[in-house]
């Protein structure tokens, strides 16, 4: 073959190319021997075209193409050539034509692989995949699957739509250090040893917060960057020691313009690359409601089934668990004022769901540290049956008249003297039931919602202080400035969240650009003006020379993208990502160095004996 530099892709050919000589470059997906016929599956990124070699190639095409193995990088020239009607591949967008090769050329071979490139099912239908490690390991071999290419293809286009947006609305996309002061994030910071400065250190940024905060004070009044970030904290199924943000800042805003203009940028990103119209507005539902009605502040709303508040059950029976939650509602040093007994209404399962299926779901609740979960099912006479039933025998139609309740019916409860903990414990047993039970709208396949007026303080028990539910530059609301000091756990933050499908998405706040106010925030939490002005002395600095109004927000594109891809890792949408572990079992990072860089750099390593 004297030119073997492709004219066309693999997943490029339809009918109107019959008769036109090509050159394909790909791999080998497999191979089919058919006497005098041998057909050959060759892919790339764009797709996979049919091979064939036939009667009319040379001997020694048909001796290389008998050669031929999976993953085999090779050069196929031929002509394209229409397939009847009976026998087009309809499982491929090329399916219309082959190629009748007149060359072949082997670029490289391939070892046996350690896992299959081709899609594998098992006779019920179940999806074979290798575990995660093993793909890890060899994720070069495992980014060569359809499914991973699909997501990193989408992934790809999601950044570029989200800069065609945010460049559109005169956003400036700017990037920020990536060796900056260690401060006090939430998350422990990875630190990189300096040479030059022996014993110090530089750290690797949680977010760029600050520094977009900066640009503000400089003049660029919109700023963007899709930011890699880094916290030094345990993985999980969606996070991971390095991850990807959206970066976003505005000057001269508000709270509406902020919430409008991410909208816009998903609608945009939606529509752009899954060709999916999102709603022209969000639903929004303060943080109190949502933990009251769903237990979570990042609740899943493809489906209804919100949770209700039964404090008028403590009054009609002696049962008393339900007197407890009754009893100190209001009572927690936030001032939540609903009670902590709430009930859930399953529709027509109480003839599906045995008491076996009931004790899981109560394992549920318990490890959100509930006490049980009390239960009752409304038979087909309209009484109540099983569980805590005999402690309201004649109240059923009060009970059901308040709760919505009708035969057949399934009703759950939760009761305790923490509002918050008795809304989470229910709430996690509301999601597995959206799982259990498959509720989800198939019309609503992607529901976003904001969650607004977070309390802008948590009182830490253990510790006896107050603390920031997001960081300490959150603007608190105009409303409660008065009373900050006096009244902490009544504050509520100019701070907003986006969820979507019962993940948090994006978190986000208007900013304080007073010192004076921003002094106040630090004393309220503990922090001396010595301790402030040594963690965020530039910030604080750079304030007093005219800082305007800002806001900001930071969607994770990793999240963003495996909920697009109805992933639930985000280990499926990042190319090379870390393990469970923080490890990487391809590369085997993190490794050891050599004493020499370790001498360079100043460190002394010992061993530390770990407990059995």
């Amino acid at each position: 073959m004297e030119n073997t530099k492709r004219t066309v892709t693999c997943g490029e050919l339809r009918k109107s190319d019959v008769g036109k000589k090509v050159v394909l470059n790909g791999w080998v997906s497999r191979t089919r021997d058919l006497g005098g016929l041998l057909f050959i599956r060759l892919r790339d990124r764009y797709g996979i075209t049919q091979v064939m070699v036939g009667d009319s190639a040379s001997d020694d095409v048909k001796k290389i193409a008998a050669s031929l193995k999976s993953e085999y990088c090779i050069a196929v020239e031929g002509v394209v050539n229409a397939r009847s009607d009976k026998d087009i591949n309809a499982d491929m967008a090329t399916g219309e034509i082959e190629v009748e090769a007149s060359d072949i050329q082997i670029f490289t071979t391939s070892q046996e692989l350690p896992f299959s490139i081709e899609e594998v099912r098992q006779k019920d239908g179940t999806l074979v995949v290798a575990n995660e490690d093993l793909r890890l390991k060899y994720r070069y071999l495992d980014l060569r699957r359809e499914p991973m290419q699909h997501n990193i293809i989408l992934r790809s286009q999601v950044a570029f739509a989200t800069r065609e947006y945010l460049t559109g609305k005169g956003f400036l996309e700017i990037e920020t250090p990536t060796f900056i002061k260690s401060t006090p994030e939430g998350a422990r910071d990875y630190l990189v040893p300096s040479r030059v400065h022996p014993g110090k250190f530089y750290s690797l940024p949680q977010s760029p917060q600050l520094y977009k905060q900066l640009l503000m004070v400089s003049g660029f009044d919109k700023y963007f960057q899709i930011a890699r970030c880094y916290r030094d904290e345990d993985a999980r199924g969606d996070r991971q020691p390095e991850f990807t943000q959206i970066d976003m800042e505005m000057s001269f805003t508000n709270r509406e313009e902020v919430l409008s203009t991410t909208e816009g940028m998903m609608q945009y990103i939606f529509k752009k690359t899954l060709n999916y119209d999102l709603p022209a507005k969000f639903d929004r539902i303060a943080w109190e409601d949502a933990f009251d009605w769903y237990g979570s502040d990042k609740p899943d709303l493809r489906f209804d089934m919100k949770m209700q508040d039964a404090a008028f059950m403590a009054d009609l029976a002696d049962f008393n668990a339900f007197k407890a939650g009754a009893a100190n509602a209001g009572r927690d040093v936030q001032r939540h004022k609903r009670s902590g007994i709430k009930a859930l209404v399953v529709k027509n399962v109480a003839d599906k769901y045995s008491r076996k299926n009931i004790e899981a779901l109560e394992e549920v609740a318990k490890t959100y540290k509930a006490k049980g979960l009390a239960w009752m099912k409304v038979n087909a006479e309209g009484a109540f049956e099983g569980g805590i039933s005999k402690f309201y025998a004649g109240k059923e139609a009060e009970i059901c008249a308040k709760l919505g309740a009708e035969k057949n019916d399934l009703i759950l409860f939760v009761s305790d003297e923490n509002w918050q903990l008795a809304c989470t414990a229910l709430g996690a047993v509301r999601k597995q039931l959206g799982k259990d039970l498959n509720l989800y709208n198939p019309n609503d396949e992607f529901h976003f919602a904001w969650i607004i007026d977070f309390p802008y303080f948590a009182w830490n028990e253990e510790e006896n202080h107050w603390e920031t539910e997001h960081h300490m530059f959150t603007l608190p609301q105009k409303q409660y400035w008065d009373t900050l000091e006096s009244d902490p756990g009544a504050v509520k933050g100019d701070l907003y969240d986006l969820v979507l499908n019962g993940y948090e998405l994006a978190s986000g706040s208007m900013r304080i650009n007073d010192p004076a106010l921003q002094e106040r925030i630090f004393e309220i939490v503990g922090y001396s003006r010595e301790r402030a002005e040594k963690a965020f002395g530039f910030l604080v600095q750079a304030f007093k020379f005219g800082a305007p109004p800002h806001g900001g927000i930071a969607p994770g594109l990793d999240r963003l993208v495996m909920l697009m891809c109805h992933e639930e890792s985000i280990h499926e949408v990042i190319a090379f990502p870390k393990n469970n572990l923080a490890a990487s079992p391809m590369d085997s990072c993190p490794s050891p160095v050599d004493e020499q860089q370790l001498k360079d750099l100043h460190i002394t390593c010992y061993d530390v004996e770990k407990d059995d």
